[in-house]
């Protein structure tokens, strides 16, 4: 008779960690070996088979400013469960343990730690919004610019050089404008994207511009509950008491790109191009709520109106 081996042993259940470098690799195995490659393909590949032969099935990698993004899909390719760590996760991992000593390979162990007391399941990432995101990073990076440059020429005072930034900041526009074009071409290329896209801009107050970060960088929304959808945008209220304390209610974590795009859009929504959230806005000043919290208040309505017309299927109405 023949025996059939479960694919569910608890040898293949092992957890590894990487610390991505820009130029080595580190890895380790919970309780187990460690190697250092190049972080080249060769050398990835060289560490896609050191986790094989050790039967490892996740693998923990902490975000290390894009550094990570081969080495992640060289895993995810080879069909290991790739778990991306926010440097948050692991330094509280690391001061949870009294982790104090720090070297590569220390890093790379306590990675695989942190991974396995996770145990969260890595949400499958579409590999066309991690194209896409990479763009977007350009579009913003290009938006940075004209921001800086627009600093500096209101600080000069002499016409050549003024002169010389104006035309710096008008050339850099028309990057931006053609970097955006080519981006929305791109995500309308893609049917399910373009939908998303459309039911995203059908919201009052929510241009292009606010709607690409939110279907590039936020895949969940339509499958969330409210609070989660605030919480993941980083426009959920943290409440801070201990005792007879209580602090002020501020928002914190999420992920910042949406959360800067959505309170720049929130700032203009509730001014004038959102009748809902005017009222909104103009209830909470009479409350005698401040401006900039009235503005995070906006911002988290549109996320939650962006998660709602996602999960209906249906364009947005206006309710006013």
């Amino acid at each position: 008779m023949k025996t059939i081996h479960s694919t569910t042993s608890s040898e293949e259940q092992k957890c590894g960690g990487v610390d991505v470098g820009k130029a080595f690799l580190d890895a380790a195995i919970e309780g187990g070996p460690a190697l250092r490659t190049p972080n080249t393909p060769e050398g990835r590949a060289a560490l896609v088979a050191f986790f094989r032969a050790h039967g490892v099935a996740c693998v923990g990698l902490e975000a290390s400013g894009g550094y990570e993004l081969e080495i992640r899909g060289d895993l995810r390719d080879a069909g290991f469960e790739a778990v991306l760590l926010q440097p948050a996760q692991v330094r509280a991992y690391a001061r949870m343990t009294r982790q104090r000593a720090k070297t590569d390979r220390i890093d790379a162990a306590l990675i695989a730690r942190c991974v396995d007391v996770l145990k969260s399941p890595a949400r499958q990432e579409d590999p066309r919004l991690a194209a896409l995101a990479e763009r977007l990073t350009f579009l913003e990076q290009i938006e940075e610019d004209i921001a800086r440059l627009r600093t500096r020429r209101d600080r000069f005072r002499e016409p050549d050089l003024i002169a010389r930034l104006a035309a710096e900041i008008k050339r850099r526009v028309a990057d931006r404008k053609a970097a955006l074009a080519e981006l929305i071409a791109l995500l309308r290329a893609h049917d399910d994207l373009a939908h998303r896209f459309d039911l995203i801009e059908s919201i009052d107050g929510l241009g292009p511009r606010t709607a690409l970060t939110l279907v590039v960088r936020m895949p969940e929304l339509g499958s969330l509950s409210r609070e989660k959808a605030a919480s993941l945008a980083g426009m959920a209220p943290v409440t801070r008491e201990s005792g007879r304390w209580t602090g002020q209610a501020h928002v914190e974590g999420g992920r910042s790109r949406v959360g800067r795009a959505l309170f720049a859009a929130a700032q203009a929504a509730c001014q004038r191009w959102n009748p809902q959230l005017v009222a909104f806005y103009r209830r909470l000043r009479a409350a005698g709520k401040h401006h900039s919290v009235a503005v995070v208040a906006c911002a988290r309505k549109l996320v939650i109106y962006a998660n709602t017309v996602l999960a209906n299927g249906r364009r947005w109405v206006n309710q006013c």
